[in-house]
C-alpha cells in the first residue's frame, strides 16, 4: 500500500479552496492541517473539508511531524520566506505562482531546495492546463511551433479584492503575479529562452500604489515573439485569453478550454485524468514526491521567469 502523503495547506481564500477541490480527487493525500488569517473562517473551511489541525501560524504546521508537505496559498510577499521555512522544516512544498516577488528571494529558495533535495515546486498553472498541454504535446511531437503568442489579463479590481469579490489583505500585482503565467509559458512553448523583454506600465493607482495597466513584449532565442497586455481597469471579458500563431494551427486557449483560429472548441478532454489545471499541478506535485524526481515547474525551472520579470522591473523603475 502506497503511503499516504499528509498536507498542511496555508491560505484558505479563493486560491486555498480550489487547492482543496482539487486535492479531493487524488488518491492517498490528505490535508491534516490549515493555516490562515482569520481563525473563525478557517475553522469554517476546515470543518467543510474535514481538516482536523486549524491554526494561523504556518510554524504550528510545520511543528506536525505528520507533515510531509506544504501547499502555499498566502500573501506573494510572503512565498520566499515561507517556502525557505518549509524546506527548513524537511517539508516538501508547492508555492503558489509566483515563487517570489524578487529574484533575490526566488533564488534563494532554488538554492535551498538543492541544498535539501526536497520537492519544490512552483504553481505555474498554465503548464497544467489541458488546453495548453494539447498545445505543448503538438509541439513536442513536432506538428506545430509558435510564431507569436498573444496574450491578454484583465480583471476589474479597481479595490483590493480577490477572486471571491473578497477584501484583501495584501496588494496584487500585474507584473511578479499575473505577467509570471505568460512569460514562463512561453519560454515552456517556445522550448526556448527569453532573449528580449521590453515593458511600459500606465498611471500608478493613488491607493493602491500598483499600475493598473501595462504591455509586455518578449522575445525568445528561437525567433518567437510574445505581446501580453494586463490590465486591473477592463470591465470585462475577465480572465487570460492566450492565442498561440504557429506555422500550422491556430488556437486560442481560455483556460482549460481550447479553440482553433475559426472558434471552433477542440476537445481536450483526454490529454489528461482532468480538466482541471489545479488538480492537475497538485497531482504532480504529488506524484514528484512518490516518484522521488523533479516535478514540472520545480522552483528550478521557473527561476529563468523570475529573471525576466526582474529586467522588466528594472526596465520600469528607470523610465518611471
Amino acid at each position: 500500500m502506497p503511503k499516504t502523503i499528509k498536507v498542511a495547506l496555508a491560505g484558505a481564500g479563493a486560491f486555498g479552496i480550489k487547492h482543496l477541490d482539487g486535492i479531493k480527487n487524488i488518491d492517498d493525500v490528505e490535508v491534516v492541517s490549515l493555516v490562515s488569517r482569520e481563525l473563525e473562517k478557517t475553522r469554517e473551511v476546515a470543518a467543510k473539508y474535514g481538516i482536523g489541525h486549524v491554526t494561523t501560524d504556518l510554524a504550528d504546521s510545520l511543528a506536525l511531524s505528520e507533515v510531509d508537505a506544504v501547499i502555499l496559498c498566502t500573501p506573494t510577499q510572503m512565498h520566499a520566506a515561507q517556502s525557505i521555512a518549509c524546506l527548513k522544516a524537511g517539508k516538501h512544498v508547492q508555492c503558489e505562482i509566483p515563487l517570489a516577488d524578487t529574484l533575490v528571494g526566488a533564488r534563494e529558495v532554488v538554492a535551498l531546495q538543492r541544498q535539501t533535495g526536497l520537492v519544490a515546486m512552483a504553481g505555474h498553472t498554465r503548464r497544467f492546463n489541458p488546453s495548453h498541454q494539447y498545445v505543448h504535446n503538438r509541439i513536442a511531437a513536432g506538428e506545430f511551433n509558435i510564431q507569436q503568442m498573444d496574450v491578454q489579463t484583465y480583471f476589474f479590481r479597481r479595490t483590493n479584492m480577490n477572486a471571491l469579490g473578497q477584501p484583501r489583505s495584501w496588494t496584487d500585482h500585474l507584473l511578479w503575479h499575473h505577467a509570471a503565467h505568460t512569460v514562463d509559458l512561453f519560454a515552456y512553448q517556445a522550448g526556448s529562452p527569453v532573449v528580449q523583454a521590453h515593458a511600459v506600465q500606465g498611471p500608478i493607482h493613488p491607493q493602491l500604489g500598483i499600475a493598473m495597466d501595462m504591455s509586455i513584449q518578449l522575445k525568445a532565442a528561437n525567433g518567437a515573439i510574445c505581446t501580453l497586455s494586463l490590465s486591473f481597469n477592463n470591465e470585462g471579458p475577465l480572465g487570460t485569453f492566450f492565442r498561440y500563431i504557429g506555422d500550422s494551427a491556430t488556437y486560442i486557449a481560455r483556460y482549460d478550454d481550447l479553440y482553433n483560429g475559426k472558434e471552433e472548441k477542440i476537445d481536450v478532454s483526454r490529454v489528461a485524468v482532468s480538466m482541471n489545471g489545479i488538480e492537475l499541478q497538485d497531482r504532480e506535485f504529488f506524484a514528484a514526491i512518490m516518484e522521488g524526481r523533479e516535478p514540472n515547474s520545480s522552483v528550478a525551472q521557473v527561476l529563468p521567469c523570475y529573471q525576466v520579470l526582474d529586467q522588466l522591473e528594472r526596465q520600469l523603475n528607470q523610465s518611471a
